[in-house]
């Protein structure tokens, strides 16, 4: 280093090497600022403005060479041979070109730093061609040592200029650069010089192809006067791009910022963020400032999705994003390339799916446990009891209970919805305390639970599992504030009962049954008698499903009187279903079946339109009665259906009464009266059925206005024989009096019967007395004939 000092100190004019800095310092700021302008462009223009900073480099190297030699006194006669010093020339542009272009390869992360290593190449070509070219009387004898070291010192600092120079947006990347680029020229010059000694030797004469030192300054001069001019006009460009890159971030921030997914833009290598929008950086929790310039390694650390991302534009991308306190959270990258500032670019387009993966969370947790009691649920409760069948050791058995709450509509109806999801709970909580290690409770639906006990002792160890349950629900211990309830169980066993997870379910909901209509609050053991009904029930389900396509199902009609004017004023539709096998099967057998299986949907649209496209022929403008279920009340198309089938069959809205049980509204009452609004809208009149025998027939008059009221059989048959029953209809009657709502007494059968609903001025009255249900041809008297072919529009 004290030779470079000296060499630098004694041997060279300070003025010029202090000009020959400056002109280097320019050269490379005009390098960094025309490399970085075509890494911005492609194609044509790329090799267009790599070749004018090759060229600019070039010019810079050499001047900032030859400068450094004019300050360099070496006391003897001197000259420069004009061949080998234009060689040099030629030799720094083309190295130092070949170096830049290295340095923008696309797709090669180590060009930067292999790119200057072959600008250093260049620098040290020219150097010491240079040197041959400079003529002197004398020897040059050369320290190989400090040659070899004037080349490291260039290769290490150029090979570090390009990464840094081309790295960041910011400006202190470019001067960062530039001094590297400097410091790389300047070391390699005056490391070399140093490494000179000369000899002087009078007998040596001056080539006469050199040139004079002065006619070389002037070449240098005007060489320099063009370096300067390069750098201003590069200034310019970088002036233009900068207010250009200004107005562009501008106009995209704003766009940006409007977008509520994060956006953030880097450059083409994808290595830096350029910028952000505040959504980015409200979900990292920092600012735009701090967030520009920084790597996108730090925000998303997953190298795998990094990569994933830039090999596969448009394509969503799942992986997480580091905020800035360290937490990961997991989000949705879009990548897309852009031309942003005149130069390619990266934005990624950043989706928070926080709230999509808790959804996600919840929905799977919905699919295996029920959200009131957080119990497993049927789907869950059957994947279980499979793997227990599977994982039952030979000889081994396991029971299944179904256990459903007794009178638990009744709690909702009386108390309301709110206390009846407490009782549920409740009772959960009692069940769990009472089951064992490997013992399995679920809810399947309402007030129906499961419980799976695995390695049973024996049968009897189920029954008396089945007894400690209902004294446990019995006992009024505060948990539940009704005090205590009373269920239904039935008990399967495995594999005695059954061999196969559905059958053994099916097995214990028959058993629960049975204990159900035995009056409740006990448990029945699954018995071979118990299979012929399920298997008897399976085929009556089977065979419902078929009995519309099979002209199984017929409609009788049964006259209803006004009993002022004495005339019928209209009839009800009664199903009836003649089975080819079984004969007549009854409504009250087939009906609830049908609800449960649902083909009460297919049925009860089937009755309707058969009903009302039989009323629309009759010459005599009668209404018609049709029962509905509460399982098409809740459905969807209910009020469409209704409407639809009207206009379909022409029969007048006025015409078609409906009837609904009071146990259609339990579900969900506030439901059931807005389709029982919607329908009468259309012009249908709404009858409650069966007024009297459910727990909330006042507020259910007072919630909906109905059309008229049916008194249930079971009152008018005992009017005569009981006085309670008698006091009944004397209320309801009164009531439809005070309501202005007709009363309809249904089941009269007998003279007393009538003559007591004369007395108490009952308004309308249907049952055996007056005409048993029959087919319409029955009753052509009454309806008048039939007009064939003639409708009459839905309103």
């Amino acid at each position: 280093m004290l030779t470079i000092y000296n060499c630098i100190a004694t041997a060279h004019d300070h003025g010029l090497v202090a000009l020959a800095a400056i002109i280097c310092t320019l050269a490379s700021l005009t390098a960094i600022d025309l490399l970085r302008h075509a890494r911005g462009t492609t194609g044509q223009m790329r090799h267009i403005w790599l070749a004018v900073s090759a060229i600019s480099t070039g010019f810079g190297i050499w001047a900032t060479h030859f400068v450094s030699m004019l300050a360099f006194a070496p006391e003897v006669a001197s000259g420069y041979n004009i061949a080998l010093t234009l060689l040099s020339l030629v030799l720094a542009i083309l190295l130092t070109g070949a170096g830049l272009a290295v340095s923008l390869l696309p797709q090669f992360r180590a060009g930067p730093l292999l790119g200057g290593a072959i600008v250093a190449l260049g620098i040290a070509a020219m150097h010491y061609t240079g040197m041959a070219a400079f003529d002197l009387k004398g020897t040059i004898v050369w320290n190989v040592d400090l040659v070899g070291a004037s080349i490291l010192f260039g290769v290490i600092f150029a090979a570090l200029a390009l990464p840094v120079g081309l790295h960041g947006s910011k400006a202190r990347w470019k001067v960062g650069g530039a001094l590297l680029l400097t410091l790389a020229i300047c070391s390699h010059h005056f490391t070399g010089m140093s490494a000179v000694t000369i000899i002087p030797n009078s007998a040596i004469a001056i080539s006469e192809l050199s040139i004079p030192a002065g006619w070389l300054a002037m070449g240098v001069a005007l060489i320099s006067l063009a370096i300067i001019g390069l750098s201003f006009v590069a200034t310019l460009i970088d002036i233009r791009e900068r207010l250009r890159s200004s107005q562009e971030a501008d106009r995209m921030r704003g766009l940006a910022n409007a977008a509520v997914e994060g956006l953030l833009v880097c450059d083409g290598d994808g290595d830096a963020i350029v910028a952000v929008n505040t959504s980015f950086a409200e979900l990292i929790g920092s600012t735009s400032e701090k967030l520009s310039g920084s790597r996108l390694a730090d925000w998303l650390p997953d190298d795998v999705a990094r990569a994933r991302l830039f090999a596969q534009p448009d394509q969503p991308v799942e992986t997480d994003l580091r905020q800035s306190n360290g937490t990961a959270i997991a989000v949705e990258l879009f990548l897309r390339p852009i031309e942003f500032a005149g130069r390619p670019h990266q934005v990624i387009a950043v989706r928070d799916l926080r709230a999509r993966k808790e959804a996600e969370r919840h929905i799977r947790y919905l699919a295996h446990f029920d959200a009131l009691t957080n119990l497993p649920n049927r789907g869950s409760f059957n994947e279980g009891l499979e793997q227990q069948i599977v994982a039952l050791p030979r000889g081994g058995q396991l029971a299944v209970l179904c256990l459903d709450l007794d009178h638990f509509k009744r709690i909702n109806d009386m108390f309301g919805q709110a206390t009846g999801d407490k009782v549920l709970k409740a009772v959960t909580s009692r069940i769990q305390a009472q089951l064992g290690e490997g013992q399995v409770i679920a809810r399947m639906d309402g007030d129906e639970f499961a419980i799976l006990l695995p390695s049973l002792a024996s049968p009897a160890a189920a029954g008396e599992f089945a007894d400690r349950l209902q004294a446990m629900l019995r006992a009024r211990d505060g948990a539940l504030e009704l005090g205590g309830v009373t269920a239904s169980i039935g008990i399967a066993l495995y594999p005695d009962d059954a061999t196969d997870r559905e059958l053994l379910l099916a097995c214990a909901g028959t058993a629960m049954s049975r204990a159900k209509t035995e009056g409740g609050a006990t448990w029945r053991l699954f018995e071979s008698g118990m299979a012929e009904e399920l298997r008897d029930r399976r085929l009556l389900e089977l065979d419902l499903r078929h009995a519309i396509a099979g002209h199984q199902m017929s409609l009788v009609y049964q006259p209803q009187e006004n009993m002022t004017r004495g005339n019928v004023i209209g009839f009800e539709a009664l199903l009836r279903w003649n089975h080819p096998v079984r004969g007549r099967v009854g409504p009250d057998i087939f009906i609830p079946v049908a609800e449960e299986t649902g083909s009460i949907l297919e049925i009860g649209e089937w009755v309707l339109r058969t009903a009302c496209r039989e009323a629309a022929r009759w010459t005599t403008p009668l209404t018609v009665a049709v029962n509905v279920s509460a399982v098409q009340i809740y459905h969807d198309n209910f009020v469409s259906m209704v409407h639809a089938i009207l206009r379909e069959t022409g029969l007048p809205p006025h015409r078609l009464e409906l009837e609904i049980t009071e146990t259609a509204l339990i579900r969900d009452l506030n439901r059931a009266l807005a389709a029982l609004r919607r329908v009468k809208a259309l012009g249908v009149s709404i009858a409650m059925d069966d007024f009297g025998t459910g727990y909330s027939s006042l507020s259910n008059l007072r919630a909906f206005p109905f059309d008229k009221i049916k008194i249930d059989r079971s009152f008018i048959k005992s009017v005569n024989s009981n006085v309670q029953a008698a006091a009944i209809v004397r209320a309801v009657v009164g009531l439809g009096r005070g309501l202005s709502l007709p009363v309809l007494a249904e089941g009269v059968e007998t003279e007393a019967e009538l003559q007591f609903l004369i007395d108490e001025g009952c308004d309308e009255v249907q049952g055996y007395l007056l005409g048993r249900p029959a087919a319409i041809a029955s009753f052509t008297h009454l309806v008048g004939g039939v007009r064939a072919g003639e409708t009459v529009a839905c309103q």
